[in-house]
């Protein structure tokens, strides 16, 4: 069992270039996370400082890798505009880096990710309702009619993207930028890739948020010469931290609201397009899905309708698109010519006009 003093010392034994110090001491180091033969934690830097960095994080990851014991190491590069990076200040005993841990950031303003032409949320105010299903289903159907298309799984507590895409591995690193996985035609990237399929992201919102960021802004989705259609962001349910991090480090050109067809969930729905109201994205529609007998149907239809905003489609309740996410092949692609990935197709259709695609 990897003891947590054997990681410190391992990362001390790393030079921050600008402190000169041992990178613990720095205090560039937050969220550090230790656990029988695994490690992971985010090395926070200024902005202007990732490319310094990139090399730092990959010492630090080589560095817990040669720890006896140690057989899964994640480290993730964040940015952040700060003064004093790199000096050692102390309150009470605690380092500075460990009391801001907790404390809201203010956010810093960005562009949208280079190369990306659009950048469409999925997003659902309940969980359950199957807003990964739809997300990854929704993104292989805009990719079916040839765009280029991206997903990210800004899920950081329970990432599902990895599963359903049937992909795993940490990515590669290109000039200091992540390339993301390939799979049916899609760019993905996911914190699951950085992490071991059963670890607890032990994390507080800003650390989740740090994350987020880093993996919208640092992923090398397109080119110059080959931009990326469409980025698609599956969030996580609710209205909190990762939300608002996605709307304020980046202009989204809509959103798709998923819900199933009883009042709980509509209602929890309702407020995710109130937050979209309050900051200016529209809501591109509502989608039912589970809708049948079970769940009931018609409700999504309704909700929309009182919302004035459209309704993209229903979607049953079948055991396809559950044996799909299982299997990691979307039933839009194992499937393209069945009833499920025809209604995908209409949906995909209604959602690529909207955002002049």
């Amino acid at each position: 069992m990897v003891e947590r003093s054997a990681v410190i010392a391992a990362l001390d034994a790393v030079t921050d270039p600008v402190s000169g110090q041992g990178l613990h001491a720095s205090g560039l180091v937050q969220g550090l996370v230790v656990a029988e033969d695994r490690a992971g934690f985010a090395l926070e830097v200024d902005r202007s400082l990732v490319a310094t960095y990139a090399p730092v994080r990959d010492a630090a990851e080589a560095a817990l890798k040669a720890i006896p014991g140690m057989s899964r190491v994640s480290v993730i590069l964040t940015a952040e505009a700060k003064p004093g990076l790199g000096k050692p200040a102390r309150t009470a005993g605690l380092s500075k880096a460990a009391v801001d841990q907790g404390r809201p950031k203010a956010p810093v303003p960005t562009d949208r990710p280079a190369h990306v032409r659009r950048v469409l949320a999925v997003a659902s105010g309940k969980g359950g309702v199957g807003k990964s299903t739809v997300a990854v289903n929704l993104a292989a159907a805009l990719a079916a009619r040839g765009l280029s298309v991206g997903i990210l799984d800004a899920d950081v507590y329970g990432p599902s993207l990895p599963t359903m895409l049937g992909i795993s591995g940490q990515p590669a690193y290109e000039d200091g930028a992540m390339v993301p996985h390939q799979a049916h035609g899609l760019k993905a990237m996911s914190v699951g890739l950085l992490t071991r399929m059963d670890d607890a992201m032990i994390w507080r919102g800003p650390m989740a948020s740090q994350a987020i960021t880093q993996m919208l802004t640092q992923t090398r989705w397109g080119a110059a010469e080959a931009p990326l259609d469409v980025l698609v962001v599956d969030l996580p349910p609710g209205t909190g931290d990762v939300q608002l991090t996605l709307i304020q480090r980046t202009p989204l050109d809509g959103a798709v609201i998923v819900s199933t067809p009883q009042e709980v969930a509509l209602a929890d729905a309702r407020r995710a397009h109130t937050l979209f109201q309050k900051v200016n994205v529209p809501t591109l529609g509502l989608i039912e899905n589970m809708s049948g007998d079970v769940f009931g149907q018609g409700g999504a239809k309704a909700e929309a309708e009182r919302l004035s905003v459209p309704f993209l489609g229903d979607l049953p309740l079948e055991a396809a698109l559950r044996q799909g996410g299982d299997a990691g092949r979307p039933v839009v692609v194992s499937d393209p010519e069945g009833a499920i990935a025809v209604r995908f197709a209409v949906i995909a259709e209604q959602v690529a006009d909207s955002l002049g695609l």
